[in-house]
């Protein structure tokens, strides 16, 4: 689970989203907006229950994770992830002339590593991105073109938008409603002692 620090970080991302939308939402309700798409029902349950989390005992802490992706075509990749689904490119390198791209794109606060390198990743590789705002997602990209629909996901509180980019890479893109009183679903367990 994400530490308060962490939601605090997607809060500010959040609202620059937004805001280049020229939606204007506070501090205080992004925050919000940020525990609830984490399953809470308001910031105070969010930071109560972030603050539970253990610590790890050498002292380290995961700030941040960015899915790789294995393309193979840069047109087919920029229309995808840039004319599609909204993203930027944030840089790209080549070693030299000819040689495999490497390359970072971003929307809000998430970030993708797209790479033609042989050994980075392995095409038909899958990733779920939660997000807050699924049904304005979907209505974008629908507009744009894409016939992918909202689905029930593994979860009574889920709904997932599954895209496959041109290179058999699966996006799956998550929204998930508080969680009143949500249990596991069948076939789902949890380890004694550990939170859920």
């Amino acid at each position: 689970m994400p530490d308060t620090q962490d939601a605090k970080r997607m809060a500010r991302s959040l609202r620059e989203a937004l805001a280049a939308t020229s939606i204007t939402i506070s501090h205080s309700q992004s925050l919000e907006l940020v525990a609830q798409t984490l399953g809470h029902a308001d910031w105070n349950t969010f930071s109560a229950a972030a603050s539970k989390s253990p610590e790890p005992p050498d002292g380290s802490r995961f700030d941040d994770v960015i899915p790789i992706f294995r393309i193979f075509d840069l047109e087919k990749a920029n229309a995808f992830y840039v004319d599609l689904l909204g993203f930027r490119i944030d840089w790209q390198h080549r070693f030299e002339e000819g040689y495999p791209l490497y390359m970072q794109v971003s929307r809000g606060g998430l970030r993708l590593h797209l790479s033609e390198h042989h050994g980075d990743a392995t095409p038909g590789s899958s990733a779920y991105i939660y997000l807050h705002g699924l049904d304005a997602l979907h209505a974008e990209l629908t507009v744009k073109g894409s016939h992918a629909q909202i689905e029930a996901g593994p979860n009574p509180t889920m709904r997932v938008l599954v895209l496959w980019d041109p290179f058999g890479n699966r996006l799956r893109f998550a929204e998930i409603s508080a969680r009143a009183s949500y249990a596991l679903p069948e076939g789902y367990s949890v380890p004694d002692g550990r939170p859920r």
